[in-house]
C-alpha cells in the first residue's frame, strides 16, 4: 500500500472529510442567511 501523501491512515482521512463537510456546509448556511438579511435590509439589485 503506497504512503498517503498527508500521513493520515484511509480511516482518518474520512473523518476528516466528514468534519469537514460540516464545517462547510454550516459556514454556507451562516453565509446565504447573512446575504438573505442583507439583501432585506437594503436590496442591491
Amino acid at each position: 500500500m503506497a504512503a498517503s501523501l498527508s500521513g493520515l491512515t484511509e480511516e482518518q482521512a474520512k473523518e476528516f472529510q466528514d468534519q469537514f463537510k460540516v464545517g462547510f456546509q454550516t459556514w454556507l448556511a451562516i453565509a446565504i442567511v447573512a446575504h438573505v438579511l442583507v439583501f432585506a435590509w437594503r436590496p442591491w439589485f
